[in-house]
């Protein structure tokens, strides 16, 4: 579904990403693990087309993507959850799903409500008021309303609680059951070995490791290098 060919991105003159290459496949949760600043948000942006590549070829569905605008791949089928859960504050929950809602797609409010139950009990709170954890149901809830094949989730479970962390995780096993693609920034690696089948492993830019989630369980030494696990 989605295959990242050697890119090379820039911040301005500063080089972060060093020809990074991944796969992500129908119906999978594939993991980018790292350190804080270790390149994995910078990746994310890069297949969404807000930080473009400037070397390296980034493919959706067998379509050449590389550096097309955000607007245009949430129309392909690709929605982008960024860390910093830009919700509109001054709307309810009510009125932010129904604010980017397609009705073209499959994905509607009820659907979501259904995912997310405590975000219905409270549709009508305004979405500025709401805790780290139900902000986060609301961004990916919101990104749902798009009917995306494979949703770029940055760093979903930082800073909530163990009891939301939990909750969080079954939800993204849901999205992974109802044939949603997910690609994984994650810091909390614990978590992040409970729904992924691959990992990635980048430090510095450069992806350190990558394989099925038995081979990094037994790999000692990337653990402590990269992760320090």
């Amino acid at each position: 579904m989605l295959n990242v060919e050697g890119i090379h991105t820039y911040y301005g003159s500063s080089h972060i990403l060093f020809e990074v290459s991944l796969t992500v496949n129908k119906a999978e949760v594939v993991g980018l693990l790292g350190r804080n600043g270790a390149g994995k948000s910078t990746i994310l942006r890069s297949i969404v087309g807000l930080t473009p590549p400037k070397e390296g070829r980034i493919t959706f569905n067998g379509e050449d993507i590389t550096g097309q605008k955000a607007y245009a791949l949430v129309r392909k089928g690709m929605a982008y959850v960024p860390d910093d859960r830009r919700v509109f504050a001054d709307l309810n929950i009510d009125d932010n799903l129904e604010i980017v809602h397609n009705k073209k797609t499959d994905w509607n409010k009820e659907r979501v409500y259904s995912l997310f139950p405590t975000l219905k009990e409270i549709r009508t709170r305004r979405s500025g008021n709401l805790s780290g954890g139900e902000q986060q149901m609301l961004t990916i809830g919101r990104a749902l309303m798009s009917s995306p094949q494979l949703l770029l989730l940055d760093e979903p479970t930082e800073g909530l609680a163990p009891l939301i962390v939990r909750e969080l995780e079954n939800q993204i096993l849901a999205m992974k059951d109802a044939g949603i693609s997910i690609l994984l920034s994650e810091q909390n690696v614990k978590s992040a070995l409970k729904l992924i089948s691959r990992a990635y492993v980048i430090d510095n830019g450069r992806i350190r490791f990558e394989g099925a989630i038995a081979d990094f369980e037994r790999n000692v030494e990337i653990k402590r290098k990269y992760l320090m696990v």
